[in-house]
């Protein structure tokens, strides 16, 4: 490969569930500190570098879930998801300082506006998608100004401070952003606030197309070499591409009551990025490229675009994101610790190179 950035690789922690297969329930994995922590080890033993913790209304809660995950592990990152309104800015701000302090800078974050004006309502935060961003964007300011300034005053549109005491102090460097979102107030956020921006699988001529944009949007703002770009995708590997074909399809056999809830969550949905996985996911046969599929997608909501082939074909699947210009990769597969440790062993030498 031509790129001499090193590559970032994340896995997922399930707090949303896991399973082996979409359309038989009995072999869902039930929720448990015991089982994120598998994850997470599998994860950290494959030499992935962060965690992500997830948000949303299925999700348990990101940062009591990844308080308890980081103190059993040595090496992995936690990254936290945010969602505008959820925290005060100050209380965040306490709640970052201390989770680094006790991790030794184990802390990324993850900005999360919300996919739906329905979850927004249903938990308490602003019905207008523009809103949420609006409101992100300024506790993102607010909570930078609190971690890196002393006796900060802040009058804004959604917060007002005057000089709150932040303890303890933050002594390992502010955290990174991360944000993912396909719409313009996304884009322009991660433009201006962000460490890597997150895309969902989707071709690799698009992702190139997408980041040369992004890329000239940070430039406006000096950043165009602070903002790297990484891919939110699913793995599904095996010794073999027959083999890798045959879990995918088994995992999504028989899932027509997933997939009319699917279908039913979708309605109203507002998300750019949730939109185009649902166009994905009605290309013909569903495969972007002979080893993307978006059968996933059918099922659940977020990004459900997933490598599937042999070690060979999952590593050269991912290199064309890289020559695309992704540096990293936010990954994840079903179940979780077992994908987590496959890739660990068969995938990650291959990245490595």
């Amino acid at each position: 490969m031509t790129s001499t950035k090193k590559l970032r690789i994340g896995w997922f922690c399930p707090t949303n569930g896991d399973m082996s297969a979409f359309g038989d329930p009995s072999r869902a994995i039930p929720r448990s500190l015991e089982h994120f922590v598998k994850v997470t080890s599998n994860a950290e033993q494959a030499g992935m570098e962060y965690m992500l913790f997830p948000v949303g209304p299925g999700c348990w809660d990101a940062w009591t879930a990844a308080s308890f995950v980081a103190a059993s592990c040595k090496k992995i990152k936690p990254l936290i998801a945010m969602k505008p309104g959820f925290t005060h800015p100050v209380a965040q701000a306490k709640m970052i300082a201390a989770f680094s302090n006790f991790t030794g800078g184990r802390i990324l974050l993850n900005l999360i506006a919300g996919i739906s004006e329905k979850e927004a309502e249903s938990e308490g935060q602003l019905r207008s998608k523009e809103d949420r961003y609006r409101k992100l964007e300024e506790e993102v300011i607010l909570i930078k100004r609190l971690l890196t300034e002393d006796k900060v005053t802040f009058e804004g549109e959604f917060y007002q401070v005057k000089e709150p005491a932040i303890i303890p102090t933050l002594t390992h460097g502010m955290p990174e952003f991360f944000l993912g979102g396909g719409s313009t107030q996304s884009l322009e956020i991660s433009a201006r606030h962000s460490a890597v921006h997150l895309f969902w699988g989707d071709y690799p001529s698009v992702i190139a197309e997408q980041i040369k944009g992004i890329t000239e949007l940070a430039a406006k703002y000096n950043r165009e070499n602070e903002l790297a770009y990484a891919m939110r995708l699913q793995i599904i590997c095996r010794e073999t591409e027959e083999q890798a074909w045959e879990a995918a399809h088994q995992l999504v056999e028989g899932a027509d009551a997933q997939k009319t809830v699917k279908a039913q969550r979708d309605v109203g949905i507002n998300s750019v990025a949730n939109s185009r996985q649902k166009e994905l996911a009605g290309v013909d046969g569903g495969k972007l490229t002979a080893n993307l599929w978006t059968g996933i997608n059918d099922v659940r909501a977020g990004a459900g675009v997933a490598v599937v082939g042999n070690p060979r074909q999952v590593a050269d699947q991912l290199h064309e994101f890289v020559d695309a210009g992704c540096s990293g990769f936010c990954l994840s597969g079903y179940p979780h610790d077992s994908e987590a440790e496959i890739f660990g062993k068969h995938v990650m030498p291959l990245m490595k190179r």
